[in-house]
């Protein structure tokens, strides 16, 4: 007889990985980043339990979209106040905050509950090729993942 496996606290092990964004494409790159953050590329994969790794991103404000998405992609913002939704372009972001588009895209394809939020504190979107976690020893995202 099969039992469903279920990963208990302490099976789970959390990795580093380190991927490059220069000239990837945003929703693609976002996928496996999401895959990584949930855990699904990992054999323990439970849906109810947090069994992703950390992951860093680095070049984020290297990254393309395909078609007019660069002048035609908006992003949106409610302030709270009356009247005060907040618009950009895709272009506009770039310039501004290059990090948050790809913040943005991945916390779209995570779980929308708590989950979903602890999750998403193990993405590190870095303007630049260097970053500060070294000392986690980060390994090159896989293609395959």
């Amino acid at each position: 007889m099969l039992k469903t496996y279920s990963a208990k606290p302490d099976d789970i092990t959390k990795e580093w990985y380190v991927v490059d964004a220069e000239g990837q494409t945003l929703g693609r790159l976002a996928t496996r980043i999401a895959n990584v953050l949930r855990g699904k590329h990992k054999p323990t994969y439970t849906p109810s339990m947090d069994t992703g790794d950390n992951v860093i991103v680095i070049n984020a404000e290297k990254i393309t979209v395909s078609g007019k998405k660069f002048t035609d992609k908006l992003y949106r913002h409610h302030t709270g106040y009356i009247g005060h939704l907040k618009t950009f372009t895709f272009e506009q972001m770039m310039d501004r905050k290059p990090e948050r588009i790809l913040e943005i895209a991945v916390k779209g394809m995570l779980p929308h509950n708590r989950l979903g939020r602890q999750q998403i504190k193990k993405l590190h979107v870095i303007v630049g090729p260097t970053h500060q976690h070294q000392a986690q020893q980060p390994k090159a995202l896989p293609d395959h993942v």
